[in-house]
């Protein structure tokens, strides 16, 4: 009788790989299991080796299509395992991942699992539902993802062409999900060892690291390639805006939304107070009810200086993005309004000068600014220099839509973010608003460090749990997933 399933495991002589072997073998549903090799290293015996060069890669990927459903009868299914470590399957785990898949007819099927420490203490760690915006490349799927090997093969024949050496798995997956569901089992159906054990305030910034930049070349081509293909790619072309639009007393002001920052925010308001302008400027902080010594703080600034608008709102239910539109549509907010958080540093007093001089000079309708990673004491932390050199003017809007932030500090028209308004929300808010402005204005790009981010344990995303990581995850799939729908709608003419 035929079995079900075509196998791949990622093989560097690593005896766990034979324990996961084994496991696979326990189901009776694999039929043939490959070995992924990058070494020649030893062999693991009942398994076929496919000497390769990345899991992630379209020759490997090409040779998994090749191989799956080589045996006897030919497999419906194929299981690849994306990371080289342990994998240890719950009883029926294959069994249900191929339950699945089979009874729904899925491209690809996921599911929550376990870490494992050095101590061999298990966690769960459950992942996000798959929707029409997880383009990102660096979803995550776990180590463990189940193809319909039919749909597969129909994918990898559209995207070839193109030889990614990093790219080619991320290539297949987007093909795929324009064909089929992509689901994920809300079940812990494996544990694994947890090969990247950074805090998530660690790992977010991976993508502009200047080491991984051939990387994300590739990763940008492929996304770009998908909303071509579902429509939702905006060709370069942008409404133009006139700057002149409105009256205002003074022509910029830095937005300073604040809750609870003693230990900060009087220097983030002297970085903004010392800035050397040739036009009038000034500082709106919302404080949003603090509990601690800031409100004393900000009323005694307020006090010795007329520039520092100090503001209290009635409201009670403001995150970071409703704080943002009460000073937004403040009556004393300039032309333009410009990003500063509370526990942040304008590298130098030319910051404000060089956001508005830009707005000037490329007449656009949002300036993002580039900023180097310190800690409390200003010392600068790896990756240093955070600049979003991967943004180009042509093809910007389109790659945000595969990348986690657009970067800082963020300034705007004020007329036209009053249209449009923040969500009140406290994660992913300026992401939102960047991806609305991009789909019918330019965006102003400054590649000089303008601005201090201080890493510390008070930062927001300094070091969140998996839970609050995925729900910050999925929001932000969810602006990705009206975005595109927007964008497939203005293509449409609608």
């Amino acid at each position: 009788m035929s079995k079900p399933i075509t196998a791949f495991v990622p093989y560097s002589g690593s005896e766990f790989t034979r324990h996961t072997v084994e496991h696979l073998r326990r189901s009776g549903l694999v039929d043939k299991i490959y070995l992924l090799a990058v070494t020649s290293e030893g062999d693991i015996a009942g398994c076929e080796t496919l000497e390769v060069d990345a899991v992630t890669s379209s020759r490997t990927i090409d040779l998994i299509i090749k191989h799956a459903g080589s045996g006897n009868g030919g497999s419906t299914h194929v299981l690849l395992v994306t990371h080289n470590t342990p994998i240890e399957f719950v009883e029926h785990g294959i069994e249900r991942m191929h339950q699945v898949a089979e009874s729904t007819g899925a491209g690809l099927v996921y599911s929550d699992y376990y870490d494992i420490d050095k101590k061999q203490k298990r966690t769960p760690h459950p992942v996000t539902d798959y929707q029409l915006g997880s383009i990102r490349d660096d979803f995550n799927f776990g180590s463990v993802i189940l193809f319909d090997a039919a749909t597969a093969k129909t994918s990898d024949a559209e995207i070839a062409g193109p030889d990614y050496c990093h790219a080619g798995l991320y290539a297949l997956r987007l093909a795929v999900s324009r064909r089929a569901a992509v689901l994920r089992i809300a079940e812990f159906l494996y544990s694994k060892i947890e090969i990247d054990v950074r805090k998530s305030g660690e790992k977010q910034f991976d993508y502009v690291d200047p080491r991984n930049r051939a990387v994300q070349i590739e990763m940008e081509q492929v996304a770009t390639d998908h909303l071509k293909r579902i429509g939702a790619y905006l060709r370069p072309g942008f409404k133009s805006i006139s700057l002149e639009d409105g009256h205002f007393d003074v022509e910029a002001s830095v937005i300073i939304p604040v809750k609870n920052r003693e230990k900060t925010v009087a220097e983030a308001v002297t970085s903004v107070l010392k800035q050397k302008t040739n036009f009038k400027f000034n500082c709106i902080i919302v404080d949003n009810h603090s509990t601690d010594g800031t409100t004393k703080i900000l009323r005694d600034y307020a006090k010795q200086d007329d520039r520092v608008i100090h503001v209290v709102p009635e409201r009670t239910d403001l995150g970071i993005g409703g704080c943002w539109n009460e000073g937004v549509h403040h009556l004393q907010c300039g032309r333009f309004a410009v990003q500063l958080d509370s526990d942040d540093l304008y590298k130098d007093e030319t910051t404000l000068q060089k956001v508005v001089d830009c707005f000037r000079k490329e007449k656009c309708a949002m300036v993002i600014g580039s900023y180097m990673m310190t800690n409390f004491a200003l010392q600068e932390l790896p990756p240093g220099v955070i600049d979003h050199k991967e943004w180009t003017p042509d093809n910007g809007r389109n790659n945000a839509l595969r990348i986690n932030g657009l970067g800082a500090p963020r300034a705007f028209f004020t007329p036209l973010l009053r249209k449009i308004n923040i969500p009140n929300v406290s994660y992913g808010e300026d992401y939102a608003v960047g991806l609305a402005i991009s789909r019918e204005h330019q965006i102003g790009r400054i590649y000089d460090p303008i601005y201090l981010c201080r890493r510390w344990e008070g930062n927001t995303d300094a070091d969140i749990d998996i839970v609050k990581s995925n729900t910050f995850n999925a929001y932000k799939d969810k602006l990705r997933t009206f975005e595109i729908l927007a964008r497939q709608r203005k293509n449409s003419g609608k």
